[in-house]
């Protein structure tokens, strides 16, 4: 197989915000030729399939500005600055369903959206929850949706889930939980 890779010439940071910042890069291409490439830096996040003492997923529905509506995902959320992956795990399930895992599995990493960001997604199997208190972000308003494996995995199928971190999510927690 020949080389694919792009080298960077030159980056730029085009928009710098509280989340994220907008990059535009000049690149030599594998032919030796130069292009642009317009791409976001973003810090990481990580997605939760929470299991409910019920059995069921701890799914939630939240607004989300970009595509103006309501969405139905797992829970998840970015990384703080120098954060583990874990111990964002355990603080955004508290903060946005109100529940503590005494078992948290790692299971895989994803890239979200490989042709603008760069973006890296930690999942994990969230298990033993026990109760707290919910302590969303005073700009984030979520209802929480218990909702069994079938029903979440019919609403993948039926297009009422299109979130790529909670299809995934779903689809990880019946190849996990079908044993």
């Amino acid at each position: 197989m020949s080389d694919l890779k792009e080298i960077r010439l030159s980056s730029e940071i085009i928009f710098q915000g509280r989340l994220l910042d907008v990059r535009k890069d000049i690149v030599e291409l594998p032919n030796g030729k130069t292009s642009t490439r317009e791409w976001i830096n973003h810090p990481g996040a990580v997605c939760i399939i929470p299991i409910l003492p019920d059995g069921k997923l701890a799914l939630i529905r939240q607004f989300r500005y970009a595509v103006q509506k309501e969405m139905i995902e797992l829970p998840a959320g970015k990384l703080d600055k120098d954060e583990n992956p874990e111990d964002c795990a355990v603080r955004e399930l508290e903060e946005e369903i109100g529940y503590r895992a005494k078992t948290l599995t790692f299971l895989t990493n994803i890239h979200p959206a490989i042709g603008f960001a760069n973006e890296k997604m930690w999942l994990y199997l969230g298990e033993d929850l026990e109760k707290t208190d919910k302590n969303c972000d005073e700009d984030e308003f979520i209802e929480l949706m218990p909702t069994t494996l079938k029903d979440a995995l019919q609403m993948v199928w039926d297009g009422e889930i299109t979130d790529v971190k909670t299809v995934i999510g779903i689809l990880w927690a019946e190849k996990i939980l079908s044993k």
